[in-house]
């Protein structure tokens, strides 16, 4: 998958009215006067090192006349802090890497630095997507393979049963995986599917059964696994992180990438919230664990402490009832069914 479009959209005018970043904005200790940007750098990280929360950058952030797009940074970058009528924000000299005019940009926006290292979670995007048990049963699937092969690599011939919509020739071929379940409300929320390869049309439907031939495999390819109308998917970086505009109630991390319990920075995790919660790719959310359960000796009852911040997650990719996220921050080992809450 190719990402078409790196750049940083900061949208500064629009954030100085919206409701989040009403929150105070502070400065971490013995922050840099000047900083120039590196190539590997991200917004995020860059943020981590000006303020104690990151997803307030936008506030920090100031445009600079003297360039014609100031919502772009780049390597080679210097940025400044000043002060303006008593609040810090950071301005842009543009760097000798990236040469702008008034009329032209001399510099592809691939060259741009990202939210989050794009490297962690574009691997994740092309191999795993959430599907509902419908989409699922009433998709494609393998019903044998070419000699009745249980199980096929390239170049073999598969056949299949289902659905094959008219004038779709290339098809990915996945493997349905964890059941996602809300822990709260026991609600299913959605099946894992992941890519293990691609096939190509050979043949159109006859006697109900379609002939292809896989053209590339990551896994084993077996019978009853799922044959999807393949689609490029395109990485979309341009989301800024920002706090919820809902607050986010009996949030949980229900799964971690390869099925583990442990969690830390640049985990990729998933929520049991999504859109129809108002979670949208870009938003912040705290982790938190739970408070234990204590016995108060001069009380003599038990007390729940409070929970505990632990982290903070960056969702990338929300689907209807869950999220895909990623751990930018882990203060403490984290692990499946810690908490995630508005920051």
């Amino acid at each position: 998958m190719k990402t078409k479009s790196l750049s940083i959209c900061l949208l500064f005018l629009a954030l100085l009215f919206s409701g989040w970043t009403q929150a105070a904005m502070e400065l971490n200790e013995d922050v840099p006067e000047t900083y120039i940007v590196k190539k590997g750098d991200t917004l995020w990280g860059i943020s981590g090192i000006y303020l104690k929360e990151p997803w307030l950058w936008p506030e920090l952030w100031e445009a600079n006349p003297q360039i014609d797009n100031p919502h772009l940074i780049y390597p080679g970058d210097e940025l400044y802090l000043v002060w303006v009528d008593g609040k810090p924000r950071l301005r842009l000299n543009r760097g000798r890497d990236v040469k702008l005019t008034p009329n032209m940009r001399i510099s592809p926006l691939d060259l741009a630095i990202p939210v989050i290292p794009l490297d962690q979670i574009g691997p994740w995007l092309i191999n795993n997507r959430v599907m509902d048990a419908n989409e699922i049963n009433n998709s494609a699937y393998i019903v044998a393979g070419d000699e009745r092969r249980l199980i096929s690599g390239p170049g073999n011939r598969i056949f299949g049963r289902g659905p094959f919509p008219d004038g779709e020739r290339a098809y990915g071929i996945y493997q349905v995986g964890q059941h996602y379940v809300d822990p709260v409300t026991q609600e299913p929320l959605g099946l894992q599917v992941r890519d293990v390869g691609s096939a190509k049309l050979l043949s159109s439907n006859r006697d109900d059964v379609t002939e292809l031939e896989i053209t590339r495999v990551t896994e084993e390819v077996r019978d009853g696994d799922r044959l999807l109308p393949q689609a490029e998917r395109i990485l979309d970086a341009s989301f800024h992180p920002k706090a919820p505009q809902q607050e986010i109630v009996d949030g949980v991390m229900i799964a971690v990438d390869g099925g583990l319990t442990q969690i830390g920075n640049m985990s990729i995790v998933v929520i049991n919230k999504g859109k129809r919660e108002g979670l949208q790719n870009g938003d912040v959310l705290a982790v938190y664990q739970a408070g234990e359960l204590v016995f108060d000796e001069i009380a003599q009852s038990n007390v729940r402490l409070p929970d505990t911040r632990a982290g903070l997650a960056l969702v990338f990719e929300a689907y209807e009832k869950v999220s895909y996220a990623i751990i930018l921050k882990a203060t403490r080992p984290l692990k499946t069914f810690d908490l995630v809450k508005n920051p």
